[in-house]
C-alpha cells in the first residue's frame, strides 16, 4: 500500500505500535515519571492522547522519508532501527535535555521520557524497515 513513495500501512502500524510502547512505558514508570516532573497525580483529559497520537503519526512519515532516502534496496530492519537511533541521538535526546534543563527539571525527567522517544524511534525504524517505505 504505497502512494507517492510513502507506505501509509507503515506508517500507521509504527505510529499504533510506538503509542503502545508509550503507554506500557509511562504505565510503568508511572510513579518515577510523576515524582521527576513533581505531581502525585495528573489531570485526566483526552487532549494529551489524541496530540501524542498525531505526534507519532508525524514523527513515523518523516521517519519513513527519512529511511526511504537511504535508497532502493536499502530499507532494512537494520537500517531503519540505525535511522531511529541516530534521529533519536541527534534530535530528540538533546531537545528534551535542552528543555528541560532551562526550567530547572530534574534530571530524571529528561533520562525517562529520552529513553521513551529512543523505544518509539527504534520500534518505528524496525516497523518501517520491516514493511518499507
Amino acid at each position: 500500500m504505497a502512494f507517492a513513495g510513502t507506505n501509509y500501512l507503515a506508517v500507521l502500524i509504527a505510529t499504533l505500535a510506538a503509542y503502545a510502547w508509550g503507554a506500557a512505558y509511562y504505565t510503568t514508570l508511572s510513579k518515577q515519571w510523576l515524582a521527576a516532573v513533581g505531581l502525585t497525580e495528573v489531570k485526566r483529559s483526552a487532549t494529551p492522547f489524541v496530540i501524542t497520537f498525531f505526534a507519532l503519526l508525524v514523527m513515523a512519515f518523516v521517519l519513513a522519508g527519512s529511511i526511504g532516502h537511504l535508497g532502493p534496496g536499502n530499507v532494512t530492519v537494520k537500517n531503519g532501527i540505525i535511522s531511529g537511533l541516530i534521529l533519536w541521538a541527534g534530535f530528540v535526546v538533546t531537545t528534551v535535555f535542552v528543555n528541560n534543563a532551562y526550567p530547572g527539571r530534574k534530571y530524571m525527567l529528561s533520562i525517562i521520557d529520552s529513553l521513551h522517544w529512543l523505544g518509539v524511534l527504534v520500534i518505528q525504524g524496525a516497523v518501517i524497515g520491516a514493511m518499507g517505505v
